[in-house]
């Protein structure tokens, strides 16, 4: 068989001759440089070790901007809001051994998430590979081993002339929807070893489209267009597919609430008619999506916070769009359709008739004052305060990031995020530390919007060193520490379950005096001060610290 090359771009005089003789002093490290500026980078993070000293030197003789964290766990969770935040690849370079696994908890938040990270972690030299015991510095036995069941490929290089292709295929299935985390390994040696290789340019790597079956979409618009009572839940896909505005012309146009899960917040209005908003932790949501006749379930595998701890128990038809596979049906039958949200969104809005339910905006309505009457009879008031505060505080179009405290559990029903991408958490994989490192990727991903972290002083102390890095770049981010002594939310649970606590209480530094010991101005606020301290600190360039001492509380769940 013959093939067309014609349409192919040709090489001029100059540039065949440029082919012909690359510059001299190029290594490995230039490959993975040139692979990763050919397909787009602008950008990479990381933490150079012995062994990765190659990329890293080359890194040094590019374009690249280089964003270098303190602890290679921060350095990923940096990358994954950038990635959030660009919707772009985010290199995260990283080195052999303890390097690469310190990464691994923040890649598993990646996976969790659907953020694009592109891990290129070096390895012991090429005759080390394979699982002898050498004795190599940092050796073992088999690395990808750790990573494997985290991220969504691996790709190993052995030679210089495997680089760009395994970048590229690495590039594609980060971006191919789901996207993930993905990472490739290079051996030390490969990495220093000059080549002669040409310069790498041309490099493609389109992630594959993933459309909806037409017969499946069918199917559930004619369930959709007959339903009585049809309610919508629409998780982080529609944010990262960039679909809100297809989910609220189908919402609109069947007449359907909409409730968003804790990864989708933003994705639909929150003070639309339809707006269930996102109390799926409160059992009058649960119950009005139990009532549901057809549930269009979109971007979200129903998995334990998005169920109500796995007591939701859908009585009507479901319809499932999911962009993973395996998570089709994972919890509940349905028709499952395999597909990006934004495209079976797209088509399922063509094919569905209009229907008119006037009572609908009375029945969400309904809904939200039953929550409200559960919250205002437990007296947590101060709770609502201090949320309050910070949605007055800040921007609409700025983005925040939450870590796994009493203040962020508020939020992800409570809090407002009024645009989507702008409200992200650890909510996925469930780890300590994220909030604040994540808020250096999303500062430098656009240092236009100022960025808040909000952490209580437990996670805070896993990422104090990254005030280092944030004076260090002058990057325009504010970090709201709740300072209540311990880890609160854990506090909470071992009491109610045991009646104490065990290794819950924690001594701490004074945090306004740290984080002034970085050259970060920082100030020790109260609920009743907070918007105003929180305000100033937001709008003053560069980063800054504002600490809250609160004893917050969580409002009493319904799943028990």
């Amino acid at each position: 068989m013959s093939h067309d090359h014609d349409d192919r771009p040709r090489l001029t005089a100059a540039q065949a001759a440029a082919v012909l003789t690359p510059p001299p002093g190029r290594n490995g490290g230039d490959l993975v440089v040139e692979s990763l500026q050919g397909l787009g980078a602008t950008t990479v993070f990381g933490l150079p070790g012995q062994h990765a000293l190659g990329v890293f030197d080359a890194v040094r003789r590019s374009s690249l901007r280089y964003v270098g964290l303190r602890v290679e766990n921060n350095a990923g969770f940096a990358a994954d809001a950038y990635g959030r935040i660009t919707g772009e690849v985010a290199p995260l370079l990283l080195s052999t051994g303890p390097g690469a696994l310190t990464s691994l908890a923040a890649l598993q938040e990646a996976a969790a998430a659907s953020a694009p990270v592109l891990a290129i972690a070096s390895q012991v030299p090429a005759a080390g590979l394979g699982g002898g015991r050498h004795g190599y510095l940092h050796e073992l036995r088999d690395q990808q081993a750790a990573v494997r069941d985290i991220v969504k490929s691996v790709h190993t290089v052995r030679t210089a002339s495997q680089i760009p292709s395994a970048i590229a295929a690495a590039w594609e299935s980060a971006l191919s929807a789901p996207h993930g985390p993905v990472w490739v390994e290079i051996p030390q040696d490969v990495l220093l070893a000059e080549t002669v290789l040409p310069v790498v340019s041309a490099m493609d790597a389109n992630p594959r489209e993933l459309y909806p079956r037409p017969e499946l979409t069918i199917a559930a618009a004619h369930l959709l267009s007959n339903a009585e009572r049809p309610v919508i839940i629409a998780g982080g896909e529609v944010v990262r597919s960039d679909a809100s505005g297809k989910l609220r012309a189908l919402a609109e146009k069947l007449d359907a609430p909409v409730v968003t899960t804790f990864g989708g917040k933003g994705a639909f209005p929150w003070e639309h008619p339809l707006s269930l908003r996102s109390w799926l932790e409160d059992r009058h949501t649960t119950d009005f999506l139990e009532d549901a006749d057809v549930l269009l379930v979109v971007g979200s595998g129903l998995g334990e916070l998005s169920s109500n701890y796995h007591t939701f128990r859908p009585r009507g038809r479901v319809i499932q769009i999911e962009a993973d596979a395996g998570k089709l049906e994972s919890n509940h039958p349905a028709l499952g359709i395999h597909s990006d949200a934004r495209e079976a969104l797209a088509d399922l809005l063509d094919a569905v008739e209009r229907r008119e339910d006037p009572d609908a905006a009375d029945r969400v309505r309904t809904v939200l004052e039953k929550v409200r009457g559960r919250i205002d009879a437990q007296d947590l008031v101060l709770e609502q305060q201090v949320l309050a505060a910070v949605r007055e505080a800040l921007p609409a179009a700025a983005p925040s990031f939450w870590d796994m405290t009493i203040l962020a559990y508020w939020a992800w029903s409570a809090f407002d995020a009024r645009r989507p991408n702008t409200m992200h958490s650890a909510q996925g994989a469930g780890g300590l530390g994220y909030a604040f490192p994540a808020a250096v990727g999303a500062a430098v991903a656009d240092p236009t919007k100022p960025v808040l972290a909000v952490s209580g002083d437990g996670g805070a102390m896993y990422s104090i060193a990254e005030l280092a890095t944030a004076r260090q770049y002058d990057l325009p981010l504010t970090w709201l520490i709740v300072d209540d002594g311990g880890y609160g939310i854990l506090r909470e649970y071992m009491t109610d379950a045991f009646g104490e606590t065990t290794g819950t209480e924690l001594s701490r530094p004074d945090f306004v005096a740290l984080a002034e010991s970085f050259g970060v101005p920082a100030v020790r606020t109260t609920p009743e001060s907070l918007a105003a301290d929180l305000g100033t600190a937001l709008t003053a360039p560069g980063p800054s610290v504002v600490v809250l001492p609160a004893l917050l509380r969580m409002f009493e769940p319904t799943h028990l």
